[in-house]
């Protein structure tokens, strides 16, 4: 069953960080806890791509965060 990485907020209060394994059906956008590499998944975790590692943590979400360099009056 895929979870919704943002439907959580367990722990975002106590500054508590979840890892998400490789393997792992979520969506979100996310983070290796290795190395740093950014994806943006709505399915399994894979590996990372860049270091091998299989620990992933949840990227900040903000609606607003693109925006500002979206758009220029």
């Amino acid at each position: 069953m895929a979870q919704d990485a943002y439907a959580s907020d367990e722990g975002s209060s106590t500054g508590y960080v979840q890892f998400w394994p490789a393997g792992e059906s979520v969506k979100g956008e996310f983070h290796c806890a290795d190395c740093g590499y950014g994806i943006a998944v709505c399915r399994e975790l894979p590996r990372c791509p860049m270091c091998g590692g299989e620990s992933w943590e949840q990227a900040p979400w903000s609606p607003f965060a693109r925006a500002d360099g979206a758009i220029r009056l």
